[in-house]
């Protein structure tokens, strides 16, 4: 056990000496010669009998060259060691990572975490360095645009469903893009850092980002023009099909490819119903570097039309594309599985609907209760445990306040700050009769309900979905 001990000593004095060969950046040489000597102690101590074993893979360098010049958001930290850690970008990343890891080739799945960026928060944007985001993605090998074409329905039904009012779906194809750079005379080096330019001009104009192009990353004056006829069209299908025809770039293979993608996609978005919210924006460029095929984003159309509401201006509330070649950056040999999905800020969509609340003096619900168990006089607490009992048991959503004799006052007004709807209230004489007060919030309204009925009338009141615009 003594030399099995020393043995297990000089490995770990023989790891740390790798570790910080590393982060010294020695030499290859150098590192492969430490490397085989820790391989050689580590054959000395042979199996470990009845020890658990781990896959451990170090999160080093995970998140490095994925985002473009978005990269400057990540949070980098360091661990005790001084190993260069990240916290997560998106869920994006950890995903391909899982899927390489565990050698998966087929998966559909939905996620929602948090993520972090170092950026400028800005909360009426909905804009913060920490958040939750809402995944759906794809992975596997399967005839071109199907997942596409499904993961825009999805986004479509869930920006339906909200009823945050009118979007737009933005379409586009990194091929396309950079068929497009090609033909334009961007050279190869500049594809990306100009592929981030023209990303915003959702935010700014083109004399902007064209300013941006030839001051601050040396494009030439006519490239950029070029780049202009371009970026600035957009429309539906009839614009593939005039791209199609474009005498310049129909001959660039790789755009070739990603219009006839989109021609078959627009084929099956019209099948879905949903091509009226698509449209094919030439300016669309999703700045992360991980991007393949098709991308999409999804912005409002436009500030609701209420009376007394602010513009909202929280940008985009959902984006996503295709990234087929992020899951071989993890696999040690370089197997790719075709991916594709989409994102939903759901702090961007909670902005919005805060927001269009207090524009029209609403409060906003923050428990999902349908009635409180109130009491009109003292001395009531036990038939109020047995009403919100027999509530429970029903499958009411029902609460009582923690008070054995709460004024009647408080918990209407108790129901009022948090948005319960209802409130059936206990009195001497509702006992009597054999009856329960139903008192509804919103219109101060109270009937008499007989206490066998009670459970009907309140899943009656509380059957409609509650709207949230």
């Amino acid at each position: 056990m003594a030399d099995r001990a020393a043995l297990e000593d000089l490995v770990r004095v023989q790891g740390e000496r790798v570790r910080g060969l590393k982060q010294q950046k020695a030499s290859a040489e150098q590192i492969e010669e430490e490397v085989a000597k820790l391989l050689k102690l580590k054959a000395q101590l042979g199996p470990d009998e009845g020890k658990p074993k781990f896959v451990l893979k170090t999160p080093k360098e995970t998140l490095t060259g994925k985002y473009g010049e978005d990269s400057k958001l990540i949070y980098d930290l360091k661990d005790q060691g001084g190993e260069l850690l990240s916290l997560r970008y998106d869920l994006t990343v950890p995903f391909a990572r899982y899927l390489a890891m565990n050698k998966l080739t087929n998966i559909k799945r939905y996620h929602i975490a948090k993520v972090y960026r170092r950026d400028n928060p800005a909360m009426t944007r909905g804009r913060y360095r920490e958040f939750y985001q809402c995944d759906f993605d794809i992975a596997g090998q399967f005839d071109p645009m199907l997942p596409d074409a499904e993961c825009l329905k999805i986004m479509c039904e869930i920006l339906s469903s909200l009823q945050i009012g009118d979007f737009l779906v933005k379409v586009n194809d990194r091929r396309i893009l950079d068929g497009m750079f090609a033909i334009c005379g961007v050279p190869d080096s500049k594809f990306r850092t100009i592929c981030s330019s023209v990303d915003k001009l959702d935010k700014v104009s083109w004399e902007e980002v064209k300013n941006e192009m030839v001051g601050e990353k040396g494009l030439a004056p006519e490239v950029a023009d070029r780049i202009g006829d371009y970026v600035q069209q957009h429309g539906g299908v009839s614009l593939v099909e005039q791209l199609l025809q474009d005498p310049k770039l129909s001959q660039n293979k790789q755009a070739l490819e990603g219009l006839g993608d989109l021609k078959l996609l627009f084929e099956y978005l019209t099948l879905f119903g949903i091509a009226d919210k698509i449209s094919f924006d030439l300016s669309l460029a999703r700045g992360l570097d991980y991007y393949t095929g098709v991308i999409y984003e999804a912005v409002l159309l436009q500030p609701p039309a209420r009376a007394g509401e602010e513009p909202l201006g929280v940008g985009s509330v959902a984006a996503g594309g295709r990234y087929d070649g992020l899951v071989g950056m993890f696999d040690p040999k370089g197997r790719k599985v075709p991916c594709v999905g989409l994102s939903i800020g759901v702090e961007r969509i909670f902005s919005i609907v805060e927001q269009r609340l207090e524009a029209l003096e609403e409060k906003v619900r923050t428990t999902e209760t349908q009635v409180l168990v109130a009491s009109a006089q003292k001395k009531l607490l036990e038939e109020r445990l047995k009403l919100v009992s027999e509530l429970w048991d029903a499958g009411i959503k029902a609460e009582l306040l923690y008070k054995k004799n709460p004024k009647l006052l408080n918990q209407l007004q108790y129901c009022e700050e948090t948005g319960i709807p209802l409130v059936a209230i206990i009195g001497e004489q509702e006992l009597k009769d054999g009856v329960i007060k139903l008192r509804s919030v919103a219109s101060r309204e109270e009937v008499d309900v007989r206490r066998e009925d009670l459970v009907e009338e309140i899943k009656r009141r509380t059957s409609q979905p509650l709207c949230i615009c």
